[in-house]
């Protein structure tokens, strides 16, 4: 009896370990530090002064640099040191202004011909290579105050529909304040409001403004608190929808206190774009153009391509009634579009409002809440960063309305394709149900990082030696074939992890340790199992044979049930508890290859072929 193994297996595993070390390989070129500049809009353009402008600085400044490259969204500056990297960061920041957005980044160095085959290097966690940490704060006062003046143009049509007259409607503070010319008009208005809206607390005993008789409606406490939940879960959500179009992998978006909301951005390379994606806190309205005899008390005006835009400070609706949104390119004059969906409600607000307004001209308000850095000199004489928020409106449509719009339209009159992506992807991941602001920034630096890899390669490099000296003084020349196939798992275990995008934790670390000695396991059960057959009196080729065959159905069964159990911890894991589950999931099936299909080969390769076998090596 012989084992031999067909050629097209040897072929496969070859392939298979040749595959692996491609696509590993990139993870021995480290990238650089260093900074990426990009516009804070998506219509601003990075040209080869401003990248001037950044080199200029930093030589002023003394700080050294080794390569810049740029293209027409992004420039990149590398230093050899993560000090210059972070003294560079402000220096050019300083340089260029609140137009430009300068952030951390680790620039790739692996060759472009591992590149052009798909090979990247692995993505490491916030507890390794760093990351971005953002605190956003919702602005609840503002989602109140919305609510409020929706609420206020609800109660002056249904006070139209009970004809009772009032003389104006205004909010404040989250207060909506209703003017009477008489006592009597003020009592029939509260009394024919309140039933419909049983969440506000209406206020009689006010003093008289210019005359007029006033009552006062707020939301309850119970109804603010639920309004702040509600506006910091939607939040999270669209948060979250935002951080996976980024395609980052075991990020971590969850809520702090009340109004706060903490992001984290593990083996993110583009910081800049996460950022600028993120911290869009962008929503749309629509509103109609104001008529020409309008009162100006009930309009806004508006720059648009460089002309006035008198707009109705009424809406027709705004961005939470979209359901999806994407970009393209209009055919007739190949300029940019987004064609939107409304849900069903927003399809019946826009029908109504479009229907007997036919020939008016609609404007799309886009806003956008921003948050600059303003240098400012502190009681200690120190000239400190503090952050301000402004909020900036700008219409990017005015369209004369040719007839009745539902569910389906599109927005015309974008800058570029560019601006276009940017616009849809805010609206397909769901509008803000507040605004929010950047308070705290900060990038994760490989100092921690650095310590944390260091440690966690010695733990695999102290496991892995501890296990190639016992398998190789244990198991003699058997030894060495599952040393050998030990190593190669290794070379796939990181390859796939590179190949899948997956995110290397501390956690994940622990992970590959455990599966080390998962990988030798199913070696020591076959080796066992041969040993016992030899000394049961089969011959070498039999041993081997009932070696591998018989301990099959047991590693099987052992690995199936740990691959269950990292299932489990993936599904209802996060964070590093997810990073540990990918590694034992992967160095699973991995292992499994290797040890019983590897070894193998290694065994038939130097057995198998041999009919006079007098003694194995085991």
């Amino acid at each position: 009896m012989l084992n031999r193994y067909p050629f097209w297996k040897y072929l496969l595993i070859i392939l298979v370990a040749v595959l692996g070390f491609i696509y590993s390989a990139p993870n021995l070129y480290p990238p650089d530090d260093a900074i990426q500049i990009s516009g804070s809009s998506s219509d601003l353009t990075i040209d080869a002064a401003t990248l001037k402008r950044a080199e200029q600085a930093l030589s002023d400044a003394g700080i050294e640099y080794f390569g810049s490259e740029f293209s027409e969204t992004s420039a990149a500056l590398r230093f050899t040191n993560g000090e210059d990297q972070l003294q560079g960061k402000s220096v050019v920041q300083d340089a260029l202004g609140a137009d430009y957005v300068v952030a951390l980044n680790q620039a790739p160095t692996t060759p472009d011909w591992l590149v052009s085959l798909g090979a990247t290097p692995m993505k490491l966690g916030l507890d390794l290579r760093g990351g971005v940490h953002f605190l956003l704060e919702v602005d609840v006062d503002s989602a109140i105050t919305k609510r409020q003046e929706t609420s206020a143009d609800e109660m002056k049509d249904a006070l139209r529909d009970e004809r009772i007259r009032y003389s104006k409607f205004q909010v404040e503070d989250t207060v909506i304040y209703g003017l009477f010319r008489s006592e009597e008009l003020r009592d029939q208005a509260v009394s024919a409001l309140r039933s419909d809206y049983r969440q506000m607390l209406f206020n009689t005993d006010l003093p008289q403004r210019n005359g007029q008789y006033v009552f006062g409606a707020s939301l309850s406490e119970a109804a603010q608190r639920e309004m702040e939940q509600d506006a910091l879960t939607q939040n999270l959500t669209t948060l979250r929808k935002r951080v996976n179009e980024l395609g980052v992998s075991e990020p971590i978006v969850q809520s702090q206190g009340r109004n706060r909301i903490i992001v984290q951005l593990p083996g993110v390379q583009d910081t800049a774009e996460a950022k600028r994606v993120i911290g869009k806190t962008a929503n749309l309205e629509f509103r109609l153009e104001a008529e020409p005899d309008a009162l100006s008390a009930a309009t806004e005006e508006f720059d648009y391509n460089g002309y006035p835009a008198q707009l109705e400070r009424r809406l027709i609706l705004t961005g939470d009634h979209v359901a999806n949104a994407n970009a393209s390119v209009d055919p007739e004059t190949n300029m940019p579009q987004v064609n939107i969906t409304l849900d069903s409600l927003g399809g019946t607000k826009m029908n109504h409002a479009t229907r007997s307004n036919i020939g008016r001209r609609m404007a799309v308000l886009f806003i956008e809440y921003k948050t600059r850095m303003n240098n400012e000199v502190n009681d200690a004489g120190e000239t400190v960063q503090v952050p301000e928020q402004y909020v900036e409106r700008s219409v990017i449509s005015l369209a004369t309305i040719q007839g009745a719009l539902g569910v389906q339209f599109r927005i015309t009159g974008l800058d570029s394709p560019r601006a276009a992506s940017e616009l849809a992807l805010m609206l397909r991941s769901g509008a803000l149900a507040a605004p929010m602001y950047f308070v705290e920034e900060r990038t994760i630096g490989p100092s921690l990082g650095a310590e944390n890899i260091e440690l966690g390669v010695k733990s695999v490099q102290w496991g892995l030696a501890l296990v190639l000296l016992f398998m190789l003084v244990y198991y003699k020349v058997f030894g060495i074939f599952a040393n050998i196939a030990l190593a190669v798992n290794m070379l796939l275990l990181v390859g796939l992890m590179s190949l899948l995008g997956a995110t290397l934790t501390l956690p994940g670390i622990a992970g590959i340790v455990l599966t080390v000695g998962m990988a030798v396991d199913a070696n020591v059960l076959i080796f066992a199992r041969i040993r016992e057959e030899l000394k049961n009196g089969a011959s070498p080729q039999s041993a081997i044979s009932a070696g591998y065959d018989r301990a099959y159905v047991t590693i099987l069964d052992a690995n199936i049930t740990t691959l269950i159990v990292a299932i489990i911890l993936y599904a209802i894991g996060s964070g590093p508890v997810k990073g540990f589950a990918v590694t034992l999931s992967i160095g699973i099936l991995t292992s499994m290859f290797t040890a019983i299909m590897g070894t193998r080969a290694l065994t038939n390769l130097v057995y198998g072929g041999r009919k006079n076998v007098k003694k194995l090596w085991i």
